[in-house]
């Protein structure tokens, strides 16, 4: 007995809600005899709101230990030292949160330090081109020794960076071995930024006799000395790749998890060419000027760099940007050309790239001189009140010319042909003018139904076709509950002759039984003879109907 009420009141006390309230404070946090065993309390992800905080499964965790130190890992139930447990939904969702995080910040140290490397080299370059110093001093040696740290460090963060990669790779795809995500692809993708990255102007003094014919020279062969850091300094404005990645992972829409959301039901990947669209669609002006004058820098100092040394013209920067002005813009005077093939490969990328940008300004220029939705209606609304107006006109003047015809030719005693002439004349350019204005009246009709126009027609369409669909699936309806109560009719007129028979038979059975109460000597009589006992005849007062029926019975008990 004591068991059972022990038991009772257990579950009784299962069945309970349990609040954070009512848990003792020893149960809260852990005491500090314990504190080896057990870690400090941790912070929740976003796998807690998905499994729930007693669940079975390991959750994504970030503990701190006795030396501050931070560890992220799954965390773990009381199961023994052995026990193994794969990670849930939950554990995946906050430690693929984490990563996004730390991509986003190792992203960000890499473009720090390649536009650090990028300025440290410009300046490098421009100080011992002015003179300030030789490629043998110590001032150089030191800059380029800072450029190969910071390129050493930018190539540690890429490979970081590409680790990140596939660690979400195999969250995403929960994959168990990191070499599933080795791709060919992804491969040739790490060693391309590494080959990219890697180049920079080493310290030291190496020179190479560069030899080139000299347009502006009556084409005379030119050998200069040129340094190695000339090479080794123009594919580092390759590593500004990296601020395409940085806008990709601080950009909104790829941050937010409603728009990736949507984005996936759609089927839009969200990559950095979906970004460069988006930001062209919002703000198209302010994109093309900043491409345009990063271009226009960057190959103005490339082109110097390349030409400075056989040509002194091309020494001066300003000459260099007037150079890159004229040839982007599709121009060329010819003033000023290049000599060397560097700074014709130059040239002409520039050119390209110009024709590009150009036909970009162009279709950026005719979107904003385009009218709006509103404007396009208030201008199609004026239009066809000025048609209106010149058609009355027009058929005023026709009828107007023809009753003056009339006048002159029938209502004259004498006919001027001259004037009648005049007047004819006149009708028939009414009648052009008539033509013309019902001509331009179709062609503003035709303008009018545009794309817009099409789109609402269609919104029309669809909303009449849908009431169409409302009301024949509620006429589908009735005529189901029609059917199924003809159905009913059909099953009570197939069962009315078992009805009948059984309401005869019962009825027969009790006028026998008031047939053998009245005569009981017949009864005997046919019961003790076997014979059936012969119907009524038609006269009889039990074939008469229910009142003669009851006064034939009084009176055969009178005379009986």
């Amino acid at each position: 007995m004591l068991i059972d009420t022990e038991l009772v009141f257990l579950r009784e006390q299962l069945r309970k809600p349990v609040s954070t309230l009512s848990i003792p404070g020893s149960m809260k946090t852990p005491c500090a005899g314990n504190r080896e065993s057990v870690s400090a309390a941790c912070t929740e992800e976003a796998g807690i709101a998905l499994v729930g905080v007693h669940s079975e499964y390991p959750r994504y965790m970030e503990e701190r230990g006795l030396g501050g130190g931070v560890c992220k890992g799954p965390g773990t139930i009381q199961g023994g030292p052995g026990t193994k447990q794969k990670p849930n939904v939950g554990y995946r969702l906050g430690r693929r949160k984490a990563l996004f995080e730390k991509r986003k910040r190792i992203s960000d140290y890499a473009l720090v330090m390649g536009m650090f490397g990028i300025i440290v080299m410009v300046i490098e370059n421009e100080l011992s081109s002015a003179g300030v110093y030789t490629k043998a001093s110590f001032y150089s040696t030191a800059l380029k020794t800072l450029i190969s740290v910071s390129t050493v460090i930018l190539l540690g963060l890429i490979v970081a960076y590409h680790a990140l990669e596939v660690q979400l790779f195999m969250i995403d795809n929960c994959a168990d071995d990191w070499r599933i995500a080795m791709t060919w692809q992804r491969m040739s993708q790490i060693a391309l930024e590494l080959a990219i990255c890697a180049v920079h102007p080493i310290p030291g003094q190496y020179y190479f006799l560069w030899t080139t014919k000299l347009a502006n020279k009556n084409k005379a062969m030119g050998a200069e000395l040129v340094p190695y850091d000339v090479a080794l300094s123009l594919p580092m404005f390759l590593r500004l790749y990296l601020i395409c990645r940085v806008m990709l992972l601080h950009s909104k829409l790829f941050t937010d998890a409603s728009s990736r959301s949507i984005g996936a039901l759609n089927r839009i990947n969200f990559n950095t060419r979906f970004v460069l669209k988006t930001l062209m669609t919002i703000c198209p002006g302010t994109v093309l000027l900043v491409f345009m004058v990063s271009l226009w820098i960057i190959a103005s100092w490339t082109l110097r760099q390349c030409e400075r040394f056989h040509d002194e013209e091309h020494a001066n920067l300003l000459n260099a940007m007037w150079l890159i002005a004229i040839t982007f813009l599709s121009v060329g005077f010819g003033d000023i050309v290049p000599n060397t093939y560097c700074g014709r490969g130059i040239a002409v990328s520039t050119g390209i790239m110009g024709a590009g940008c150009t036909a970009l300004l162009v279709a950026v220029v005719s979107r904003k001189l385009e009218l709006t939705r509103a404007e396009k209606h208030v201008h199609n609304f004026m239009m066809d009140t000025q048609l209106t107006k010149r058609l009355k006109n027009a058929a005023a003047n026709v009828l107007r010319e023809t009753w003056l015809i009339y006048k002159h030719t029938r209502l004259v005693k004498r006919v001027n042909p001259g004037r009648v002439r005049t007047h004819q004349r006149k009708f028939l350019l009414a009648i052009y003018a008539l033509r013309k204005v019902k001509m331009d009246q179709r062609k503003l009709m035709d303008n009018a139904n545009t794309i817009t126009d099409m789109a609402k027609t269609q919104n029309t369409v669809y909303e009449i076709v849908s009431d169409m669909s409302t009301r024949q699936d509620t006429l589908e309806e009735r005529i189901n509950s029609l059917e199924d109560k003809l159905q009913s009719i059909q099953t009570q007129i197939e069962n009315l002759p078992d009805m009948l028979t059984r309401c005869l038979t019962q009825h027969q059975e009790r006028m026998d039984q008031r047939r053998n109460f009245l005569h009981p000597d017949a009864a005997v009589t046919g019961s003790s003879s076997g014979l059936p006992t012969p119907a009524p005849p038609l006269g009889s007062p039990m074939m008469l109907p229910h009142s003669r029926y009851r006064e034939a019975c009084r009176n055969n008990f009178l005379f009986s």
